[in-house]
């Protein structure tokens, strides 16, 4: 779906390169994670993407064909949802979808049941304007929908939003997956990239340090072991044991027969501690 390599962009103002030597794929019909701290370069390399930064160095593809060869149909095949959205405030939400739809030449989705989609069903004839910063940010991803693209870009999928709504933006994602589509999805937020993506890229000063799955990285970062909390005495106790002999560990088999279990976790590694290992910087 997308092809990258050795891409570096580097803005007239500033001497050091925004992006440097980055070497990447993604591939049809997954959810890949570019995640790093703010300044990383997350946002540069969405840009050079989606067309909207072409003074770059190294070579991009997407959808099989040059970058550089696409005009204004790549965004036919595209929806892309950045942090900030870019709405119009004196048009309400039903306006804007039904606006940005007629952009598009193919067969769009109705406005109202994207909006639904998005928990605005109710809102829909309110002006932008009168939108909360969250209730915006979810209008934005409806409208990167619209024209039902193969391609979603999706910046900070889940930020400001309260649980509930942030939940929902996650099943769209997810659910854009289902059906077949590819969704690359920038954040700085470990838990919705572990949580939502099939791969994922750590990004650090414009460099990539790490590409691979969550559960590859998790298993390769973490230790195999379980921890158990358990009531000893009246009193709270926990105890780690090796997943190499839970069977035969005499002292875990003792915690089990003869104690009050209260929780059990394997002791795997988060996305975000993992990223400190690997980088050295943490996601702030």
């Amino acid at each position: 779906m997308i092809i990258v390599d050795s891409l570096t962009y580097s803005y007239k103002t500033v001497k050091a390169p925004a992006i440097q030597g980055l070497s990447f794929e993604v591939r049809p019909g997954e959810v890949f994670g570019f995640l790093g701290p703010s300044g990383a370069g997350k946002s540069t390399t969405q840009k050079v993407l989606t067309g909207l930064l072409r003074d770059f160095s190294g070579h991009v593809s997407v959808f099989g064909r040059d970058l550089t060869t696409w005009g204004s149909d790549m965004y036919e095949r595209i929806g892309v949802s950045f942090e900030i959205p870019n709405l119009y405030l004196k048009l309400s939400g039903h306006e804007n979808l039904r606006y940005f739809g007629a952009l598009y030449e193919g067969k769009k989705l109705d406005p109202q049941e994207l909006l639904s989609l998005v928990n605005l069903n109710d809102d829909g004839k309110m002006l932008v304007s009168q939108y909360s910063k969250g209730m915006r940010h979810r209008l934005n991803v409806a409208r990167a929908l619209i024209h039902n693209p193969e391609l979603l870009f999706m910046d900070e999928p889940t930020a400001g939003l309260d649980p509930v709504n942030a939940r929902r933006i996650k099943e769209i994602v997810m659910a854009q997956r289902d059906a077949g589509k590819t969704v690359f999805l920038t954040t700085h937020d470990m838990s919705v990239a572990d949580e939502l993506c099939d791969r994922v890229a750590f990004i650090v000063d414009g460099r990539i340090a790490l590409i691979d799955s969550p559960r590859a990285l998790k298993l390769k970062y973490g230790t195999a072991n379980v921890r158990v909390e358990y009531e000893e005495n009246g009193a709270l106790a926990s105890k780690e044991f090796s997943m190499s002999d839970l069977g035969t560990n005499q002292q875990f088999l003792d915690v089990l027969r003869n104690h009050s279990v209260q929780t059990m976790h394997s002791t795997e590694a988060t996305l975000e501690s993992i990223f400190i290992e690997v980088t050295g910087r943490d996601l702030s």
